[in-house]
C-alpha cells in the first residue's frame, strides 16, 4: 500500500526532505548531484553525529548520509533514520551489481518509513530487459517504487526544455529524472524484508589490487601519490613563488604595523597573520588542494574502495581498517575534515584512527613547512627518510594505543566496485567539500592561534619557553636554538619553517634536520586538531591523546637521533 502525493508543478511553500541512504560506493552522491545540479553544503543531520551532505532545489532538500557499513556504523545511520518524520521520504540506493544482498541488509533499517528505491550501476547490467522485469515484479511485491538508473548520467531538465547533462544515459531511458521524481512523489512504505530475489549478481573484474603482496604495495604507492605531487609542487613552483608573494604582502604588513595595538602585533609581527600570509597562499593552500583533488579522483573512480579492500587485512593487525587508513591520508590535506570523517568509523577503531591522524597526518601546514626547511638547506632527499620515519612510527604508535577489540574485530571488507573514468564535476564537488572544511573550519581557528602566537611572542613567552626547553634539546643531539621551533610548532604547525630563521638549519647535519622537523611535527598535535577532537569526542579524551602522543614522540625522536648517530658512525 503506497501513499500518493500530488506531484503538481506549482512550487511548494516548504522544501520536502529526502534522506538518501545506502552502502558505501553505490553512487549516492553522484545520483543526488545529478538530480539537483547543486553543490553540497555540509552539517550534522538534525543533531545526530552523522555527517551529511545537503543538496537543495526549489522543492526538495536531499540529505546524502554517509555510506552504511554493517556491523560498524549501522547504529549511527539508525540514529539519522530515526529522525526522519513520518511524512518524509527515504531514497534507498542499491547497486545493480548486488541488489538482493543490499536489500536484505538495508530494508530492516528503513522498515516502516516512506520511500523509494533507486538501483544504480544499471549500465553494468547485460540482461537489462529481464532484470528490469524482475525489478517491476519486486516493486509490485513490496509496494515500493524501484527505478534503475546510471547515476552518473541522470539528466536534470532545464528551464528551456533541454537537459542539464553533457550526455544522455546510454543504458537507461532519457526520462530517468522524471521517473525518480515521480517515485519520490509517490513513495511506498518499506517492508522489513522481501519475499523474492532478483537472482542476479555482477562481480566486478579483478585487477592488480587483488594480487597478493602486489595489491597492497600498489595501494600504498597510490596513497603516497598526493604527497609526491606536493613535493613536486614545492620543488618546482612554491620556492619560486614564495618571495614574489611575500613582496606583494609587504606593503600590507607595513600598513598593519601602523595600526594601534594589539592589532599591529597580531597582524604584522613575525608570527602575525599577514606576515604568515605568503605561507598560507603558496604552501598550505596548494597542498590542501592537491590532496583534495587526488582523493576526489580516487573516490569518484572507485579506486579508494579497491585500495580499502586491498589494505584491510594488513591494517587489521595494527587495530585499523582499510577505510580508516584512507581517512588518515585525508589528514595530510587537513586534519579537521579527516577527524570529522571518522564519524563513520566503527566504535572500536574511531579513536585509534583519530590518534593516527593526530600523530602521523602531516597536514597542509606541517608538510609544506617541512618541505620548506628541506628546500632551504638543500636536502630534498630527506623527504623520503622523513615520510618513512613518520609512517613507521605512526604504525607502531597506533598498534600500541589500539584497544584489543580493534585488533580482534572480525570485520571483513571484501566488496569490490567497478572502476570508471573520473567525472570532473564529481571530483570538483569532492574537492569543494574538503576545501570548505579547510577554510570555514580550520582557517578561523588558525587565525585565532596566529593572534595568540603573536601576542605570546610579543610578551616574551615564546622566548621564555625556548629558554627553558633549550637545554633539553641536547638530549636529541640538537642545539638550544631548535627549542623555539619545537615550541611554536606545538601551537601551529607552520612554525616548523622557523628552523630556517637565523641560519639555524644551515648549521645542522642531515640527521639533525630530520630529528628537528620530526620532533616539532609530532610532539603535539596543532591546536586546531585538539579543538576538533575535543568537540568530536570529549575534552578529557583529547587531553589524554595529547599526553600520550607527547610521550611517544619523545621516545621515537630519541631513537631516531641516537640510533641514526650509531648507524652513521
Amino acid at each position: 500500500m503506497s501513499e500518493t502525493r500530488d506531484p503538481t508543478s506549482e512550487r511548494r511553500t516548504e522544501r520536502e526532505t529526502v534522506v538518501v541512504a545506502g552502502k558505501e560506493s553505490v553512487g549516492k552522491s553522484e545520483l543526488v548531484a545529478s538530480l539537483t545540479g547543486d553543490r553540497p553544503t555540509s552539517g550534522n543531520f538534525r543533531g545526530t553525529t552523522v555527517r551529511s551532505e545537503r543538496y537543495t532545489t526549489d522543492d526538495y532538500e536531499f540529505v546524502d548520509t554517509p555510506g552504511i557499513v554493517l556491523d560498524t556504523d549501522t547504529e549511527a545511520t539508525r540514529d539519522a533514520l530515526s529522525c526522519v518524520s513520518d511524512d518524509e521520504t527515504v531514497l534507498l540506493v542499491v547497486p545493480a551489481t548486488d541488489i538482493d544482498s543490499d536489500l536484505e541488509d538495508l530494508l530492516p533499517l528503513v522498515d516502516g518509513h516512506l520511500g523509494a528505491i533507486v538501483v544504480t550501476f544499471w549500465d553494468k547490467v547485460e540482461e537489462a530487459d529481464d532484470t528490469r522485469r524482475a525489478l517491476e515484479t519486486l516493486s509490485a511485491d513490496i509496494g515500493v517504487p524501484i527505478v534503475p538508473v546510471d547515476a552518473r548520467n541522470v539528466s536534470r531538465p532545464m528551464a528551456d526544455g533541454g537537459v542539464e547533462s553533457e550526455t544522455l544515459p546510454e543504458h537507461g531511458q532519457p526520462d530517468e529524472f522524471a521517473r525518480i521524481m515521480r517515485a519520490i512523489d509517490q513513495p511506498g512504505i518499506f517492508p522489513e524484508e522481501t519475499t523474492r530475489d532478483i537472482g542476479r549478481r555482477i562481480e566486478p573484474p579483478k585487477t592488480v589490487f587483488e594480487w597478493p603482496y602486489v595489491g597492497p604495495a600498489v595501494s600504498i604507492a597510490l596513497l603516497l601519490l598526493p604527497a609526491a605531487l606536493a613535493v613536486w609542487f614545492a620543488n618546482t613552483l612554491a620556492g619560486e613563488l614564495d618571495p614574489l608573494v611575500g613582496a606583494a604582502f609587504e606593503p600590507l604588513v607595513m600598513w598593519a604595523g601602523t595600526l594601534p595595538e594589539p592589532l599591529a602585533t597580531m597582524l604584522a609581527t613575525q608570527y602575525g597573520f599577514l606576515s604568515m600570509g605568503p605561507f598560507l597562499f603558496v604552501w598550505a593552500g596548494p597542498t590542501m588542494l592537491i590532496f583534495a583533488v587526488v582523493l576526489g579522483v580516487y573516490k569518484n573512480t572507485g579506486l579508494v574502495t579497491r585500495m580499502t579492500v586491498s589494505l584491510h587485512p594488513t591494517m587489521r593487525r595494527v587495530g585499523l581498517t582499510g577505510r580508516d587508513l584512507v581517512r588518515v591520508v585525508m589528514g595530510f590535506g587537513c586534519n579537521v575534515p579527516a577527524v570529522i570523517n571518522t564519524r563513520s568509523c566503527s566504535d572500536c577503531t574511531r579513536c585509534t584512527t583519530i590518534s593516527a591522524i593526530s600523530f602521523g597526518s602531516a597536514c597542509s601546514y606541517q608538510f609544506p613547512a617541512t618541505l620548506a626547511v628541506f628546500a632551504a638547506v638543500g636536502m630534498w632527499w630527506l623527504v623520503g627518510p622523513y615520510l618513512l620515519a613518520l609512517a613507521a612510527t605512526t604504525l607502531i604508535y597506533v598498534a600500541a594505543v589500539a584497544p584489543p577489540e580493534a585488533r580482534q574485530s572480525q570485520t571483513v571488507i571484501d566488496r569490490r566496485t567497478f572502476l570508471s573514468r573520473p567525472d570532473a564535476r564529481a571530483v570538483a564537488r569532492e574537492a569543494w567539500s574538503a576545501l570548505r572544511e579547510f577554510f570555514f573550519k580550520a582557517l578561523p581557528v588558525f587565525v585565532v592561534i596566529t593572534f595568540a602566537a603573536a601576542l605570546l611572542d610579543e610578551s616574551g613567552g615564546i622566548d621564555a619557553l625556548g629558554g627553558v626547553l633549550g637545554p633539553v634539546m641536547s638530549a636529541f643531539n640538537l642545539p638550544a636554538e631548535a627549542a623555539l621551533t619545537v615550541v611554536l610548532a606545538s601551537v601551529r604547525k607552520d612554525g616548523i619553517a622557523l628552523l630556517t630563521e637565523g641560519g639555524t638549519a644551515a648549521t645542522l647535519s642531515p640527521l639533525e634536520v630530520l630529528v628537528a622537523v620530526y620532533l616539532a611535527g609530532v610532539l603535539l598535535p596543532c591546536l586546531v586538531t585538539v579543538f576538533t577532537v575535543a568537540r568530536e569526542v570529549s575534552a578529557a579524551w583529547a587531553a589524554k591523546m595529547v599526553a600520550r602522543q607527547a610521550a611517544a614522540a619523545v621516545v621515537f625522536a630519541l631513537i631516531i637521533a641516537w640510533g641514526g648517530r650509531v648507524l652513521l658512525g
